[in-house]
């Protein structure tokens, strides 16, 4: 891991579907500023240019990078920023502080600045991402066949005999 410099930002992302919630500290771990985005490149244009007026930014924690953080992470990553991928934080220790969005976010940019978050999001290009697609297709179209069998079997026996 790179040191730090004072100087330094580190932006948390908390990713829900229609909107993400980034939060920025410096490299001494004060808070120095929050934002909220709308989904989509337009937000993205616009997290990256209000991160880069915060200073130099060293890296971004994103929570979700395999679900709603998936498009974020990737578009950062195209951007040439380094994007660590962020564990959801404990449910237990969710409940006792209370939840927020913000602290979420606050707590991703600390979980990279404190170094527990070292993990590189999947590329989610190529080979492996075609093949992943392709089974959800399958099973999706396996599960719907079970269900028109189930279907079908019910109307059978729940035919009346004189019909």
């Amino acid at each position: 891991m790179t040191q730090t410099s004072p100087t330094d930002i580190i932006i948390g992302v908390d990713t829900h579907k229609h909107t993400h919630v980034a939060v920025a500290v410096s490299g001494l771990g004060a808070r120095v500023g929050e934002l909220t985005i709308t989904v989509g490149r337009q937000g993205y244009r616009q997290l990256e240019a209000w991160a880069a007026s915060l200073g130099t930014v060293r890296a971004f924690g994103i929570e979700g990078t395999g679900s709603y953080g998936a498009g974020l992470a990737r578009a950062l990553r195209d951007g040439g920023h380094t994007v660590h991928e962020v564990s959801r934080p404990d449910r237990r220790l969710r409940r006792q502080h209370g939840k927020t969005d913000h602290l979420d976010a606050e707590g991703a940019a600390r979980a990279v600045l404190g170094g527990q978050a070292t993990g590189l999001p999947k590329a989610s290009t190529g080979r492996v991402e075609m093949i992943r697609h392709l089974k959800v297709a399958r099973d999706t179209a396996v599960k719907a066949r079970t269900q028109a069998m189930l279907t079908l079997k019910a109307v059978i026996i729940a035919v009346p005999a004189e019909a």
